[in-house]
C-alpha cells in the first residue's frame, strides 16, 4: 500500500448451479490464492454462492439457508486476513428476497449490499425472484448460521479505510451500472474511490467491447478505480452463455482484463493517491461532505441511506504487477500512435493557421537547424500554409551556421527546405558573434555559457529582424521537455511569436517526425527526415572537430536522457507524485536500462532544474495546449519563480 497502491482482484470461480458446498469451496480456494498474492480487495460474481441461473430454485428455503451457511463459512476463513471480500448471494429481508453482495472482512460478514436495478427484459427475469432496493434497511441475523458476534445490516454502504483515507469502497451489482443513472454515481458522490461490481453478464456478439467501454468510461467519469467481476463457466447454459469477463480499470485506463471463457483471478494495483490527486484538481468534482444526495429519480439513494463503515488494512509495500510505460506520452499500439501523431499535427497546424490569419502575416519565419524540434515546427508551418491555401514560399526558413554547426545538420536543413519548397536563407552568424565577443570583452577560447548563449541570442535577433523585413512572424521550435528543464537560452531560442511545440515532449517529437516521414510521398523528404531522426540531439553551440563533421556537444550527455526526464515530467508534474514515488516507478519501468544511481542522479537534476528555471516558463510565448501536460503560465501550470526545491530533493533520498 506504499505510495497509494492497493492490490485488487476480480475472481471468477468454477461453480455448479445450486451446489453451494462446491461453490463455497471454489471461492475459498481462490481467496487463498488472493491472499498469497497480497490482494487487499477481492470481488466475486453476482449470486456466485448459489449460481446466477438458479431460476425458481431461488424460491426454495433449502437453497437460501444453505447460501447463508456458505457466506458465514467463507467469512470464517478470512478471520486471520485483512482482505475486504465481496461475494454474491440471495438474501431474505423484509419479507422479500434481495440480490446482494455480502461484504466480508476479518472473519465476519460486515454488510449486505442490495441490488437496485433489476433487469426484466429479453433473457433476464430477475424481478420474478428478487425485490429492487428502494432504501429500506434490515438487520440480517446470522446467528443460526454460525456468525455470533455481529449482525450485519442490509443497506447501501461505502467502506472507508482507516489507514488510507483515499480508499473508499462502494458496491453495485451488474445492471446497476448499465442503467441511465448508475448507482456508482451516488457512491462516488459519497466519497467512493473504488467501485466493485458483482456481475453475471451473459455473452452475446459484441457485448464484450461494449462492456469494456462501459467500465472504462464509468471509471473515467467518476475518477475512480473499478473492478468488474462477471460469472463464467459453470452457470447454466440452458438459455445463456457466461464468459467470465473480468475488468480492472483506473480513471479510464484498463489495467487488467481476463480472456473470455477462462475462469480465474484477474489482479492489478490501483493507485488511490493518484485518483485523490485528480479529484482534488478537478474543481467541478463534488466534495462528498457537501453533496446533496437527494434526487427526483433516485430519492432513496440519499445521505441517510448511504452509510459509512470503517475497515482496517495492514500497511505494507504492494508488489507491482501493472505496467508503467517508459514513454507515457506515446501510445504503445502502432495504429493508435499513428492516429495520435496525425491528430497532434492537425492541432498544431490549426493553431498556427489561426495565428497567421489573425496577425495578417505575409510570411512565417523559422530558424532551421537540421534538428528534430525545428524540423517538426517547419512541417507544422507547411501544413498551416496548406490549410490557408497559401504557397510554401511564404515560409522563410533561416539556417544560421556558427562555430558548432556540423556539415550533416547544415546539409539536412537545406535538403529539407528544398524538399518542402519553402524559401531558404542562410545567415552565417560567426562574424556577428565574434564582434559581439569583442564588444563585451569575452575571450573566444572561453567556452562558458556566454559563448553558447551569445550564439543563441544572435540567432533570435536575426529571426526577429528578418520577420520585420518580410512582414512575418517568428515561429518557435522549443519543446515541452526543454521547457521543463529550462534547456533554452533566455530571450534566445526561448523567445518567439508563437510556439508550436511548447506542449510536445521530446520523446513524442521524435515519433511525430517519424510518422510524417513514414506517410509522406516524397522519397527525398522521407530520406532526410530519417537522417534527422538518426542525428544526436544537440544545440551545436560548441565548436565541432577539425573536420566539421563531429559534434562535441550532445544534450543528453549534459542534462540526461530525455526518456527519463519525460517520465519524471509525466508522473512528477502531471500526477503530482512524490519524488520518492517517481523514483520507485522509474526503477520499476526502466529496470535493466539504467542503474539505480543513474536514475537518482537525473531525477535530482530534473527537480533542481525544474524549480530553478521557472522564470523562463513564466513569460512563454503563446502556443496551443496539445496534450494533458503543459507548462504555460496561462494554462495548466502556475508556479512562483523563486520556489525552493529542497523538500522535493530531500524526498528523493528517503
Amino acid at each position: 500500500m506504499k505510495d497509494g497502491f492497493i492490490k485488487v482482484a476480480a475472481c471468477t470461480p468454477e461453480i455448479q448451479v445450486a451446489d453451494v458446498d462446491f461453490n463455497v469451496d471454489k471461492i475459498i480456494s481462490q481467496l487463498e490464492k488472493c491472499r498469497e498474492e497480497g490482494v487487499k480487495v477481492a470481488v466475486f460474481p453476482e449470486l456466485c454462492i448459489t449460481g446466477y441461473t438458479c431460476q425458481d430454485l431461488f424460491f426454495q428455503n433449502a437453497l437460501l439457508d444453505k447460501a447463508m451457511e456458505g457466506v458465514v463459512k467463507i467469512a470464517k476463513t478470512t478471520a486471520d486476513s485483512d482482505m475486504l471480500v465481496a461475494v454474491g448471494v440471495p438474501v431474505r429481508a423484509n419479507g422479500k428476497l434481495y440480490n446482494c453482495a455480502a461484504v466480508i472482512q476479518g472473519g465476519e460478514v460486515r454488510a449486505f449490499i442490495p441490488k437496485t436495478h433489476l433487469p426484466n427484459y429479453n433473457e433476464f427475469y430477475e424481478a420474478r425472484h428478487f425485490a429492487p432496493y428502494r432504501g429500506e434497511c434490515a438487520a440480517i441475523d446470522l446467528r443460526e448460521y454460525g456468525q455470533l458476534e455481529f449482525i450485519p445490516p442490509m443497506e447501501q454502504t461505502v467502506f472507508v479505510c482507516e489507514e488510507i483515507p483515499e480508499l473508499v469502497v462502494g458496491f453495485e451489482l451488474c445492471e446497476d451500472l448499465w442503467v441511465a443513472d448508475p448507482v456508482s454515481n451516488y457512491l462516488a458522490k459519497a466519497g467512493a474511490t473504488l467501485i466493485c461490481n458483482l456481475s453475471a453478464s451473459d455473452e452475446v456478439i459484441g457485448k464484450d467491447s461494449y462492456r469494456r467501454q462501459l467500465v472504462s468510461n464509468q471509471s473515467a467519469r467518476l475518477v475512480a478505480g473499478y473492478i468488474y467481476c462477471s460469472a463464467g463457466d459453470g452457470e447454466s447454459t440452458q438459455d445463456m452463455v457466461f464468459s467470465g469477463h473480468n475488468i480492472i480499470a483506473e480513471n479510464g485506463s484498463i489495467l487488467a482484463e481476463s480472456r473470455l471463457f477462462e475462469n480465474g483471478i484477474t489482479i492489478s494495483e490501483i493507485d488511490f493517491k493518484k485518483l485523490a490527486f485528480e479529484r482534488r484538481k478537478i474543481s467541478t468534482y463534488p466534495a462528498s461532505a457537501e453533496w446533496d444526495y437527494s434526487s427526483k429519480d433516485s430519492g432513496f439513494l440519499d445521505k441517510d441511506n448511504i452509510s459509512r463503515e470503517r475497515f482496517s488494512l495492514e500497511m505494507g509495500e504492494t508488489a507491482l504487477t501493472r505496467k508503467f510505460a517508459k514513454t507515457p506520452f506515446i501510445p504503445s499500439n502502432q495504429a493508435e500512435r499513428n492516429e495520435r501523431c496525425h491528430l497532434i499535427l492537425q492541432m498544431q497546424s490549426h493553431g498556427l493557421m489561426k495565428r497567421i490569419a489573425h496577425t495578417h502575416s505575409k510570411t512565417v519565419v523559422i530558424g532551421i537547424s537540421g534538428g528534430l524540434d525545428s524540423t517538426l515546427a517547419l512541417l507544422v508551418c507547411v501544413m498551416a500554409m496548406d490549410l490557408l491555401k497559401r504557397p510554401h514560399m511564404d515560409i522563410v526558413a533561416v539556417t544560421m551556421p556558427c562555430f558548432g554547426t556540423t556539415k550533416r545538420t547544415r546539409s539536412n536543413a537545406e535538403i529539407l527546405c528544398d524538399a518542402l519548397g519553402v524559401t531558404f536563407r542562410e545567415v552565417d552568424i560567426s562574424k556577428a558573434v565574434l564582434q559581439h565577443f569583442e564588444d563585451i570583452g569575452h575571450d573566444y577560447n572561453d567556452h562558458s555559457v556566454v559563448f553558447e548563449n551569445g550564439q543563441a541570442r544572435e540567432r533570435t535577433k536575426v529571426l526577429m529582424n528578418i520577420a520585420n523585413q518580410v512582414s512575418g512572424m517568428v515561429v518557435g521550435t522549443g519543446d515541452l521537455s526543454e521547457l521543463a528543464l529550462g534547456w533554452a537560452t533566455y530571450n534566445g531560442d526561448h523567445m518567439s511569436m508563437y510556439g508550436v511545440n511548447a506542449s510536445i515532449p521530446k520523446t513524442l517529437v521524435r515519433h511525430i517526425v517519424q510518422y510524417y516521414g513514414d506517410t509522406c510521398t516524397s522519397d527525398t523528404l522521407r530520406d532526410v527526415l530519417y537522417d534527422i531522426l538518426d542525428t544526436p540531439v544537440s544545440p551545436e553551440l560548441l565548436p565541432t572537430d577539425e573536420s566539421g563533421t563531429e559534434m562535441t556537444q550532445k544534450t543528453e550527455d549534459l542534462v540526461g536522457p530525455y526518456e527519463l526526464h519525460d517520465f519524471f515530467l509525466y508522473y512528477g508534474i502531471r500526477w503530482g507524485f512524490e519524488p520518492s514515488k517517481v523514483k520507485r516507478l522509474a526503477k520499476y519501468a526502466f529496470e535493466g536500462d539504467y542503474p539505480d544511481e543513474v536514475i537518482d542522479k537525473w531525477l535530482k537534476t530534473f527537480y533542481r532544474r525544474f524549480f530553478s528555471q521557472q522564470f523562463k516558463r513564466s513569460c512563454l510565448p503563446d502556443g496551443a495546449k496539445i496534450g494533458s501536460v503543459t507548462l504555460s503560465p496561462r494554462g495548466d501550470w502556475r508556479m512562483p519563480s523563486d520556489a525552493v526545491a529542497k523538500l522535493w530533493l530531500e524526498d528523493i533520498d528517503k
